[in-house]
């Protein structure tokens, strides 16, 4: 299946079918034409095809007479953390994230370190479409900078939104996988800074990726048989450009990527910072429980990135993110950013009397959640979700929400059924506090889908 996803998440492909170098320069140009010509920071992740497609948007940034700053390999909360904090009219991050290492991607940001929301990546894709871009001449052409250094201010951003000496007497023992991705170099400094001993692996950021880098627990081998074998206190796996995070108890068990924004949600609000709780519409009913214990307001967006930062920014959260281990901290960035992540749960653990898996059994209301895909091609996936509208809604469920797809809900169980906006997929989510109840749903739900392809 020939897959190239244009959305609110970017532009994403395979690298030689349909991520082309032709699509890259356009893109660029588009971008340029966009911003206004004016300064554009660019990184990427450590996937083998950045090396291809950051020069190639580059020169299409520079045709229009961009002046870019290439930070190099480095995560992208770091990207957007430079971004907001230099004069730059937007940015460029150049990773597939949870995709395996035959995708790349685009990802913009605009002048305030946001992703574009989606009306204004409404304009770039129609500015792309239109292919009228402006022409810079030959001497309007701007010179190639670079900005190592954008990385190591990031790592000082988020040591200083954390209690370090806290997390530092508590002597914490911490191994975590970098997935050879874009924390390689800077995950086990931060580590190292605040105080914990370190096990660290897949940190040669010039290798392939060791294993699918989206850290789901069915990834994450190699790190809980790493937590057992150092006696670790807790582990954690960082996807390919620092966007999401996964956890391994201390007893080598992995709770599930929903548990980091669980985690966070519960240190944020115990901290006692102000605002609601921002989160998506696939995310566990756990958040909701923890939202509702500290008497917090909680929001419930479209699934991505670009409609959580901007909710989180406008209803001024505490705490944003989503269940796919993508955490956005409003005090230091409107971003995924796994490292931050990282240190919260250590300021969390740090201040705990029990370890993680008590914690969490005794604390984060439980529910069994299931998810499911069904391949399916772009062009024919919306007219299988108008199909699932089109249904009436079973017994159990009072409401539902259209948003995103379709999410049918009552207060102890939902299902949600949308397309992915990074692959050719249709995805079914089923949460309830029984298995049974769960599994029936995603059977159900599934079947319907099948039946409409």
């Amino acid at each position: 299946m020939r897959a190239l996803k244009l959305s609110v998440a970017g532009v994403r492909g395979i690298v030689g079918q349909t991520l082309t170098p032709q699509l890259l320069v356009n893109f660029g140009q588009a971008f340029g034409t966009y911003v206004q010509s004016g300064s554009v920071l660019v990184s990427r992740d450590t996937r083998n095809s950045g090396k291809m497609v950051a020069p190639t948007v580059i020169a299409g940034l520079m045709g229009t007479g961009c002046e870019v700053t290439d930070l190099g390999i480095c995560p992208t909360a770091a990207l957007q953390l430079a971004v907001k904090h230099s004069e730059a009219a937007g940015g460029i991050a150049i990773t597939a994230g949870h995709n395996d290492a035959s995708w790349n991607a685009l990802k913009f940001i605009r002048s305030d370190g946001i992703f574009l929301n989606p009306r204004q990546s409404e304009e770039l894709l129609d500015i792309y479409h239109q292919g009228e871009y402006v022409k810079a001449t030959w001497d309007q052409l701007q010179p190639l900078k670079s900005a190592p250094e954008a990385a190591g201010r990031h790592l000082e951003a988020v040591l200083s939104e954390v209690d370090a000496p806290k997390i530092a007497a508590a002597g914490l023992k911490v191994a975590v996988d970098c997935a050879n991705g874009a924390c390689s170099a800077y995950s086990p400094s931060l580590l190292e800074s605040l105080g914990c001993e370190v096990v660290a692996i897949n940190t040669e950021p010039h290798l392939p990726f060791p294993h699918p880098p989206e850290p789901s627990r069915v990834n994450l081998s190699q790190l809980r048989a790493l937590v057992r074998a150092a006696q670790a206190d807790i582990g954690f796996a960082h996807d390919a450009d620092g966007d999401r995070l996964g956890v391994v108890g201390a007893d080598g068990e992995a709770p599930g990527e929903e548990m980091t924004m669980c985690l966070c949600s519960e240190m944020i609000l115990r901290r006692g910072d102000p605002g609601p709780v921002v989160t998506t519409l696939s995310t566990t009913m756990a958040v909701r429980d923890i939202a509702r214990r500290y008497r917090r307001q909680l929001y419930l967006t479209p699934i991505g990135q670009a409609y959580i930062t901007e909710s989180a920014f406008n209803y001024k959260a505490a705490i944003a993110g989503e269940g796919s281990g993508g955490v956005v901290f409003p005090r230091l960035n409107y971003a995924h950013d796994s490292m931050a992540a990282m240190a919260h749960i250590l300021e969390l653990l740090a201040g705990l009397e029990v370890s993680l898996g008590p914690f969490i059994s005794e604390n984060i209301p439980r529910y069994v959640m299931c998810k499911e895909q069904v391949a399916c091609p772009t062009e024919k996936a919306y007219s299988v979700l108008e199909g699932i509208r089109a249904q009436d809604l079973p017994d159990w469920a009072p409401t539902q929400d259209l948003r995103d797809g379709v999410k049918i809900m009552a207060e102890d169980r939902w299902v949600h059924v949308r397309v992915s906006q990074t692959e050719p997929l249709i995805r079914i989510i089923a949460e309830a506090q029984d298995e049974l109840i769960t599994a029936g749903l995603i059977r159900e739900y599934v079947s319907r889908v099948r039946r409409l392809l």
